[in-house]
């Protein structure tokens, strides 16, 4: 009687986790989780005593595999910084060889950044890529805007 208790149990809690969507597979999982592996231990120590061992090592083994799973996560990974962009990609970007001096680079970027401006009709993405080489080669000193 307790296998049919326990399945229907198992059935519910399938149908509910499928309705309440993403929602239960976060944080409510593992409480419920944590609940069922109590029903499981109790469940276990139960058959064990009344002398079916066979189930009551599936419970117990479902007990641990649940407790297991409720476990606290360790949390949101952290950011990863931004690569930066190496000297070599900057000047191939700007067009301006690796003797290039202060006044090469801001010509190569003016001359650039107008095309690839976003209000001339370029992308933001190409114009943040040029300044960004632009900033690589001159420095944070020597940015202009």
């Amino acid at each position: 009687m307790i296998y049919f208790l326990a399945g229907g149990v198992v059935l519910v809690l399938l149908a509910w986790m499928r309705q309440s969507g993403p929602r239960l597979r976060r944080r409510e999982w593992r409480l419920v989780a944590g609940a069922i592996s109590l029903a499981a231990f109790a469940s276990s120590a139960f058959v064990a005593i009344r002398g079916g061992w066979s189930p009551a090592v599936i419970l117990f083994l479902l007990g641990m595999w649940l407790a297991s799973v409720t476990r606290v996560s360790p949390g949101e990974p952290k950011p990863q910084p931004e690569p930066t962009m190496a000297d070599h990609h900057a000047r191939q970007l700007l067009g301006v060889g690796p003797n290039a001096d202060r006044k090469e680079i801001l010509e190569a970027y003016a001359r650039l950044i107008k095309l690839a401006h976003p209000d001339k009709g370029g992308t933001d993405g190409l114009a943040a890529q040029i300044n960004a080489a632009r900033d690589r080669l001159l420095g944070k000193s020597g940015r202009v805007s």
